[in-house]
């Protein structure tokens, strides 16, 4: 260890009230670094940092990182957002060659410096209920507003001082000193002179004598705070070692509010990558896996989690030193094929039915992920004949990861991962080797073989249990997952209400297990979403006689989804449910009493 890395980071104070701040932002003197997280605070959350500043609560210690002209010229730094739009302007701009001048990046505090740029000199875009994502009014532009009247007491939410974001118009409509409300563009303080400024300001409205008394005073206070009082308190790392100073953010920030990993360490790549921006691409990535289909729930962890495993990084975990200069390098040049493949499993997996709802892990798409980079494999991979045997083996494989109770994919989730990487790469060259993963995945104590009462309680799985929808594509191969699937309660779970039950003559006593089962795989099926909207609390007999009419396909679609024995009314439900559970124990047994590969094959799918 060097002498340098036994360096604590100064303690100072700094003689700066907010103007003072602001001046240091607008200048680019200070800088947000490429390790930044997107701005998330609400406007809630900077009315009550407003509020906090005005009643002289401490404003927090921030962490800086003052970086050396010759440092800073390698990398790259972002301005301090101002005008937030939720649509249109979200992430920060990047700031043009700062050459070799000195600058100060901030580490920790970033949100709160954020919030005082936007509620000082700034406005807020936020997008209003009910309206379109494309209507440009649907987003009107707010600024922070100050009531200078107002109650001046701690209110329910703990706030004494009323700030609120308003358009310009609504400020003017509701400052009304008969209701004892005069709104003031906070903002507009940093140009307003002490004393007589105030003074006149407060004229402006029709106040009676307390009510000038009030807003002066208000007034004030505001003035002093932005001009006057000194709020930073500040630790500055001065070691131009960015490993240091990344490993500092991590430890600072690890406990905060909406923090990933990758919004760390992701900044990495965006220093050392020289022909792409690596923000950008991680960001419109991101956005693109979660608009397909019916919609995922990626996050940026993920997609650098699958950088780290398809460019065949020595590890895939979350550390400084797999963030190096010649590992960014090697997933710089990997990138566009890496971005491909993630394209491609993640339509893979939604044609396989799946949506952000019924994933149950994201982990579980990476080993096949890296399967279809490392065989360049292109779109027709979707829908070709000749892949359907590949596809199958895929949804098998993952839908049996997804059924163990205790998980798969928790602990020991980078090792696994890794191992399973070194499998596909030597065992994955003409199909998916499932079996060889299962069996790599068994070795590591993540077995995918189920005992006898683990297969029993399959087949009573609830109706919102993770594991169910998975459970169901596995069973049912014959549905076109590829469609959007709703899973649909057989017998409508609206006919389980007590009167209709007694109604049929169910016993008192079983009304509660009637109601318990209708709510379990016996009684689910997967079908078209607009079918089950055409469905709805129709019992299922007449709707099926209504759907197909002809007797033969009518028969056909019974035999597919095992429904022999479809009830035509609600007392015959006990019968229906214990035929169709020993069905389906029966298919489960099958398809998951051995391995992937030993299994009993079930009709083919027609999305396969």
């Amino acid at each position: 260890m060097t002498a340098s890395q036994n360096l604590l980071p100064v303690y100072q104070t700094l003689d700066l009230p907010l103007k003072s701040i602001l001046n240091e932002i607008h200048q680019s003197r200070w800088v947000l670094p490429a390790i930044q997280r997107e701005f998330v605070w609400s406007d809630q959350q900077i009315c009550r940092l407003f509020d906090s500043m005005m009643r002289g609560y401490p404003f927090g210690t921030f962490l800086f990182w003052q970086i050396e002209g010759s440092t800073a010229s390698k990398f790259k730094f972002y301005e301090f957002m101002r005008r937030y739009h939720e649509r249109d302007a979200k992430t920060c701009r990047e700031l043009p060659a700062l050459g070799d001048r000195q600058v100060t990046a901030v580490l920790d505090g970033q949100q709160r410096l954020t919030a005082l740029n936007i509620g000082l000199a700034g406005s807020r875009a936020m997008k209003l209920p009910n309206k379109r994502r494309s209507n440009n009014q649907a987003y009107p532009e707010t600024f922070l507003h100050l009531d200078l009247l107002g109650e001046g007491a701690e209110q329910e939410d703990g706030m004494v001082y009323d700030f609120r974001f308003l358009t310009l118009e609504k400020a003017a409509e509701q400052s009304k000193p008969a209701e004892n409300h005069i709104w003031f563009r906070v903002g507009d303080s940093l140009q307003l002179k002490e004393g007589i400024g105030i003074f006149e300001r407060v004229q402006q409205h029709e106040l009676n004598r307390d009510q000038q008394t009030v807003a002066f005073e208000r007034l004030d206070l505001l003035h002093r705070l932005v001009h006057k009082t000194p709020l930073i308190s500040c630790y500055t790392e001065r070691v131009q070692d960015l490993g240091r100073v990344l490993d500092i953010f991590i430890r600072m920030n690890s406990g905060g509010t909406v923090l990933s990993y990758s919004d760390l360490l992701f900044s990495i790549a965006v220093a050392n990558w020289t022909e792409l921006d690596a923000r950008r691409e991680v960001n419109e990535i991101v956005d693109a896996l979660n608009g397909v289909g019916g919609g995922f729930s990626f996050s940026k962890d993920f997609v650098l989690k699958a950088g780290l495993m398809l460019a065949e990084i020595k590890s895939v975990g979350f550390k400084v030193e797999n963030f190096d200069r010649t590992n960014m390098a090697t997933l710089e040049r990997a990138w566009p094929a890496i971005r491909q493949a993630l394209d491609l499993t993640v339509r893979l997996v939604s044609n396989f039915g799946f949506t952000g709802q019924t994933l149950r892990a994201d982990s579980a798409l990476l080993p096949i992920a890296y399967y279809l980079f490392k065989r360049k494999a292109q779109q027709d991979f979707l829908t070709h004949s000749r892949h359907s045997d590949d596809r199958r083996n895929i949804l098998r494989w993952l839908a049996r990861s997804y059924l163990k109770a205790s998980g798969i994919w928790g602990s020991g989730l980078d090792t696994l991962l890794t191992s399973l990487r070194e499998v596909v790469a030597t065992q994955g060259t003409n199909a998916f080797p499932a079996t060889q993963i299962e069996e790599e995945m068994a070795r590591r104590g993540k077995t995918l073989s189920f005992t006898p009462d683990e297969l029993d309680d399959l087949v009573e799985l609830p109706y919102g249990d993770s594991r169910t929808f998975a459970l169901l594509t596995l069973i049912f191969e014959t549905v076109d997952t590829s469609k959007s699937l709703h899973m649909d309660h057989i017998v409508p779970i609206s006919k389980f209400k007590r009167r209709l039950l007694l109604a049929e003559g169910v016993q008192e006593a079983a009304i509660e297990e009637w109601s318990e089962q209708a709510n379990t795989l016996p009684n689910l099926q997967l079908i078209e979403g607009a079918i089950n909207q055409e469905k709805l609390a129709m019992m299922p007999a007449d709707w099926l006689r209504m759907r197909e009419p002809d007797d033969l396909r009518r028969e056909k679609y019974i035999y597919l989804h095992m429904l022999e024995g479809l009830p035509e009314k609600l007392g015959d439900f006990e019968v229906f449910y214990q035929r169709r559970r020993r069905s389906l124990q029966s298919q489960i047994a099958l398809l998951l009493g051995g391995s992937g590969a030993e299994s009993a094959s079930a009709p083919k799918s027609s999305a396969a």
